[in-house]
C-alpha cells in the first residue's frame, strides 16, 4: 500500500527537514535538503509542502509558514480574512462551541479557534483530517476527527456541548473532491437539504446557530426565507456565498454582499426574503459614463438597490450587468463599482472596432464582455495586431467593451475611471 505524502512529511525527520528549510531563502533550499537523509518519497514531500506553503500566503499570510497542505486542500480553502469573518459570527451569537462539519484542511476550524471558541472538526479525507490535526496544533480544545458528516448524530453531537455548527459541503466528485463542480445541491456531500435539517436539532437547544458555506451561483429558491445570504468577493473575483440562520446574521434576514477590496471591506444589505427573485431594472440606454458591479454584488441582486442609492441610472440592456449615469458616482457604493468613462459606440465587428481606435490612439487595448458571444482574447489579438503601439508610453490605455445596448450588440470604447 502506497503511503500518502501528507504521511511521509510527518515522519520526524522529514519533519524536521521541512521545519529547517522554511527558515533558508528559496534559493537556498533544495541544496541543503541534500543534508538529509531522506528517501525519495519523503523528500519530494518536503518540496511539495515548501511549494504549497508559499502558494498558500496569498490567501493565509505568514501563517501559512507553519502549516501543512493537500493541493486540492489549498485550492478549496477558504481565505484566512474570510474565515474570520465567518468566525465572527459565531463569537458575537455568544457561541463557545462550534462543530465544524466538512473542514478539509481546517482554515476555518483555525479561525474560530483562535477566538476561544473550542472545535470540534469532522471531514472525510484522512489527508485532510492530518492536515487539519497539524494546523491546529497550537490551539487548545480542538480535535480533528475522520467521518462521513453526512452519517454523524447531530443529536449525540448536541448533547456533547455543540451549540453551532459550521458546514461546507463537498461540491467536486472524487475521492479527494479534485473532479468536475457538481451543481445540483441535492448531490453535494452532505446535501443542502441534509445541511439545513441540522438547524432544528439545534434550536430545540435554544441555539439557532447553522452556518453553511456553498457555491456562489446557487439558485435563490434553495435558499432559506428567514437566512441571511451573503457573497463574498475579493479583489473583484467572486469566491462564495454563505447561508447564515437568525443567530448568526449581522443586520437581519436577506441578501447581502461582502467586498473586499485591499485591505478594506464594505458590506452592502437589502432587507428581504432571500429566495425570491431579484428585483429586474428597464434598459437606461447609454450614458457618459458605464459602470461594472463587483460580482458580488450581481449574485447577491442588489443592482437595483444600487441604482435607487447612487446617480446610476439603470443597466445598459436589460439582463445585462453594466450600468449606466450621466454623472460620476461618488457614494459609498463606488467602492463595488469599477468606472468607465465612454467615448464611443460603434458595432461589434473588429474592422468597425479597428476604425473608431485609430481616432483614439491608444496605447494599449483590454477587451471585456458580457451579454456577447466573442472570444475577448482572440479579439485584442486582432486588435493589438492592427493597433500595435509605437510608443513606450501607455499613457493612453482603452477599453472596449462588448455587450449589448439596448438589446443591439455593440462594441463601447472607454477609458477606465481611477476614482
Amino acid at each position: 500500500m502506497s503511503i500518502s505524502p501528507i504521511e511521509l512529511v510527518l515522519r520526524p525527520l522529514p519533519w524536521q527537514a521541512l521545519s529547517e528549510l522554511q527558515e533558508l531563502a528559496e534559493d537556498e533550499r533544495e541544496g541543503a535538503l541534500a543534508n538529509y537523509e531522506l528517501k525519495p518519497g519523503e523528500r519530494a514531500a518536503v518540496l511539495n509542502q515548501l511549494t504549497l506553503r508559499a502558494q498558500a500566503e496569498d490567501k493565509l499570510g505568514e501563517f501559512a509558514r507553519a502549516m501543512i497542505f493537500t493541493r486540492d486542500g489549498l485550492e478549496q480553502a477558504t481565505r484566512l480574512r474570510v474565515a474570520a469573518m465567518h468566525a465572527a459570527r459565531f463569537k458575537d451569537a455568544g457561541i463557545t462551541a462550534v462543530a465544524d462539519l466538512g473542514c478539509g484542511i481546517g482554515i476555518d476550524s483555525l479561525a474560530m479557534a483562535s477566538l476561544g471558541l473550542r472545535v470540534r472538526s469532522w471531514d472525510i479525507n484522512p489527508e485532510a483530517v492530518a492536515c487539519t490535526r497539524v494546523n491546529l496544533r497550537f490551539m487548545s480544545d480542538c480535535e480533528a476527527n475522520l467521518g462521513d458528516v453526512a452519517a454523524l448524530d447531530i443529536e449525540h453531537l448536541i448533547s456533547e456541548g455543540v451549540q453551532a455548527i459550521f458546514a461546507d459541503p463537498a461540491r467536486r466528485t472524487g475521492a479527494a473532491a479534485g473532479g468536475r463542480r457538481i451543481s445540483s445541491p441535492e448531490e453535494w456531500s452532505p446535501s443542502l437539504p441534509l445541511a439545513l435539517s441540522w438547524r432544528e436539532p439545534l434550536r430545540k437547544t435554544g441555539f439557532d446557530a447553522l452556518g453553511l458555506k456553498v457555491a456562489p451561483g446557487l439558485a435563490y429558491e434553495h435558499i432559506p426565507p428567514d437566512f441571511e445570504a451573503n457573497w463574498v468577493s475579493v479583489d473583484g473575483q467572486l469566491l462564495e456565498a454563505g447561508l447564515w440562520s437568525p443567530a448568526l446574521q449581522n443586520h437581519g434576514s436577506g441578501r447581502s454582499a461582502t467586498v473586499i477590496r485591499g485591505s478594506e471591506a464594505f458590506t452592502f444589505r437589502q432587507a428581504c426574503n432571500p429566495s425570491k427573485p431579484a428585483k429586474q431594472l428597464d434598459s437606461a440606454g447609454l450614458g457618459k459614463y458605464l459602470w461594472e458591479p463587483d460580482p458580488a454584488i450581481i449574485r447577491a441582486g442588489l443592482i437595483a438597490q444600487f441604482v435607487d442609492n447612487t446617480a446610476l441610472e439603470g443597466p445598459i440592456s436589460p439582463s445585462i450587468a453594466y450600468l449606466t449615469s450621466n454623472e460620476i458616482v461618488a457614494s459609498r457604493e463606488a467602492n463595488a463599482l469599477t468606472g468607465f468613462e465612454v467615448l464611443g459606440v460603434t458595432q461589434l465587428r473588429p474592422k468597425a472596432i479597428s476604425k473608431a481606435l485609430r481616432q483614439i490612439e491608444p496605447t494599449s487595448v483590454e477587451v471585456k464582455k458580457r451579454g456577447a458571444d466573442i472570444n475577448p482574447t482572440a479579439l485584442q489579438t486582432a486588435l493589438k495586431r492592427i493597433l500595435a503601439p509605437r510608443t513606450d508610453s501607455y499613457a493612453n490605455p482603452v477599453t472596449v467593451i462588448a455587450t449589448r445596448v439596448d438589446g443591439q450588440h455593440r462594441a463601447v470604447i472607454a477609458r477606465r475611471l481611477d476614482l
